[in-house]
């Protein structure tokens, strides 16, 4: 009888102990799109107001060597996604294009891939995806929705499914003007030049050309010319949308107070989780371009439309820590701000507008492996769990948000994969934050190829890394490849180094000056030990279906999503003017 006694007090304590556990902490992931390193102030601006990005600073963990997984959208969300180098997922491409540019195309983020939303969803707690998606949405037909956010987790996703285009707000100029260029005005050249030698050698009696020949190549140059207007008119309404879970809320996309509203949306799902654990990713469609703030943020900061929308973002991000705190939720929710990859320094209009961020004392941006490319912000704040205003300095990824979040929501993290993030909390809870971070050693590609390795070994400050290749940057003497818009990674557009580049980034954080045999009396040991490495990473990479093929990248008409008002004009509706009882 004692000891059935005993039992049940036992039961009893643990069943209270249980009751009286601490909550499963919230998750808000905030990604910026395209903000440089050089833009917050807790970075060193001192002219671009960001308060409250500066107070996660202040309130939280800054990390000062944080980098992204790829120096392009695509392929750095599907790492941030799923802890894993985008290659191991087919999210790398083999050509030039390494994003997806269409809602109808048929690549993205397989569903075979596990990402953090998954696993925390299987964990009891309500996620949500408000902003910019941008891996994909269809494979098979315009309902399968296959790589649409709700397929990897999400139980609610309200923003735009690919990424916010120049294209999409008029005015604004074409992403597409150099392919336009290649496809349409070369062939119409070559028709013309091809009808102009044909009329002149027929005219002087020199050849005999029949006249159905001018007719085919006049229709063919109609046809193209037919084709390119058409691809103008109709892009902004079939690619230019938001999504409100599966369904079409507004096309085309219409930019009036378009950061309030999926800010209020993001607060709306707080609030209405607040019992509850929540994950929520608020994925800024700022500051990609094409720009765009509301009246009250145009034209009110130093830096023209560019700062006009970064001052933006921070109100956004201040008016979601606010929500927190009025619902005494701070104390267990983890706050992490990043961004994708670095500033977009190509971004400069005909006018010379600079439309493109600072990435600081770094070299390069946007679309390369140079600092500037893939340093970014990296703040996390949990009061009561992570010193304020500590910094650290160590290597750290993107990609270990994912191990992170998994642990701390009590996942396991998948055993039947290879996972390349890290988790930061034995880094970031240390008394005092050791200089060395789980990675000896990370893996900079462009695209679908190893571009670059860092390596910071145990035993030495130094952190080495070296460049098998670098991009050709255009004009001679720029900081970018503002030819082309964004720097290619294979062929004529990049140089080959043998040996190659190393530099010292303890050193040289600008990457000025590569280091060699006669200035680093280490230098073939150092390259061997970095190649043993690329070998032993190399050979945990398997072959995947590449979803950034041309096959997937294509749009293809069967894909295309396309809703229709009551006045009957096809693709067009305006459902979140509707629910605002028509104030935009």
């Amino acid at each position: 009888m004692k000891i059935l006694l005993l039992l049940l007090l036992l039961l009893l304590f643990l069943s209270q102990a249980e009751s009286q556990a601490a909550p499963k902490p919230n998750f808000v992931l905030i990604m910026a799109d395209d903000l440089g390193i050089g833009d917050p102030g807790c970075y060193g601006n001192k002219t671009l107001r960001t308060p409250n990005i500066d107070r996660l600073a202040k309130e939280g963990v800054k990390l000062t060597q944080h980098l992204a997984a790829s120096p392009l959208c695509t392929p750095s969300r599907a790492a941030f996604m799923t802890g894993r180098y985008p290659i191991r997922s087919g999210m790398a491409s083999q050509y030039r294009t390494g994003v997806f540019l269409f809602l109808a195309s048929s690549g993205g983020l397989p569903e075979s891939e596990v990402t953090f939303a998954r696993l925390l969803k299987n964990q009891g707690y309500e996620t949500a995806l408000i902003g910019k998606w941008h891996l994909g949405t269809h494979c098979r037909n315009n309902s399968d929705f296959c790589h649409h956010p709700s397929s990897h987790g999400f139980d609610y996703f309200h923003g735009i499914p690919v990424t916010n285009l120049r294209d999409c707000k008029p005015g604004q100029g074409s992403v597409f003007t150099s392919a336009i260029r290649l496809l349409v005005f070369v062939p119409l050249q070559v028709i013309a030049i091809a009808l102009l030698t044909l009329a002149a050698l027929r005219r002087l009696g020199l050849l005999h050309v029949p006249g159905p020949v001018f007719v085919c190549l006049l229709c063919l140059a109609a046809g193209i010319l037919g084709a390119l207007l058409g691809f103008l008119h109709y892009f902004r309404p079939l690619n230019c949308l938001l999504l409100q879970n599966r369904h079409i809320s507004q096309q085309p996309l219409s930019y009036d107070n378009l950061t309030q509203r999926l800010t209020e949306d993001a607060a709306a799902f707080i609030r209405r989780n607040a019992g509850t654990p929540f994950l929520l990713v608020f994925s800024c469609l700022q500051v990609h371009t094409a720009l765009f703030a509301s009246k009250d943020f145009a034209g009110k900061s130093q830096h023209g439309a560019y700062g006009d929308a970064a001052e933006e973002m921070d109100w956004s991000v201040g008016q979601i820590l606010n929500v927190l705190e009025e619902l005494r939720l701070t104390n267990n929710t983890l706050v992490y701000f990043s961004s994708d990859q670095g500033a977009h320094v190509e971004e400069v209009t005909t006018r010379g507008d600079i439309h493109g961020g600072s990435n600081g004392i770094y070299k390069g941006g946007k679309g390369n492996n140079w600092e500037g490319g893939v340093r970014v912000p990296g703040l996390l704040r949990w009061p009561g769990v992570l010193e304020a205003g500590l910094e650290v300095h160590a290597p750290t990824s993107n990609m270990d948000i994912f191990p992170t979040v998994v642990t701390l929501a009590g996942a396991a993290l998948p055993q039947d994969r290879v996972i390349d993030g890290r988790d930061l909390m034995p880094l970031l809870r240390s008394p005092s934050p050791p200089s060395h971070s789980e990675h000896e050693f990370l893996f900079h590609y462009c695209n679908f190829y190893l571009n670059a390795v860092r390596w910071h070994p145990r035993n030495s400050s130094s952190i080495w890394k070296v460049f098998l290749f670098t991009p050709n940057f255009t004009p001679e003497g720029a900081n970018g490849c503002f030819l082309t818009h964004v720097c290619f990674c294979h062929g004529r557009f990049v140089t080959r180094h043998e040996p190659p580049l190393l530099f010292d980034l303890s050193k040289d954080p600008r990457e000025s000056s590569p280091v060699t045999p006669s200035t680093e009396p280490r230098f073939w040991e150092i390259l061997e030990v970095m190649q043993r490495a690329a070998d032993r990473h190399a050979r945990t990479v398997q072959e995947v279906p590449n979803q950034l093929s041309l096959q997937n990248l294509l749009w293809k008409p069967w894909l295309q999503m396309c809703c229709s008002s009551a006045s009957g004009l096809s693709c067009q509706c305006d459902q979140e003017k509707q629910d605002r009882g028509g104030s935009p």
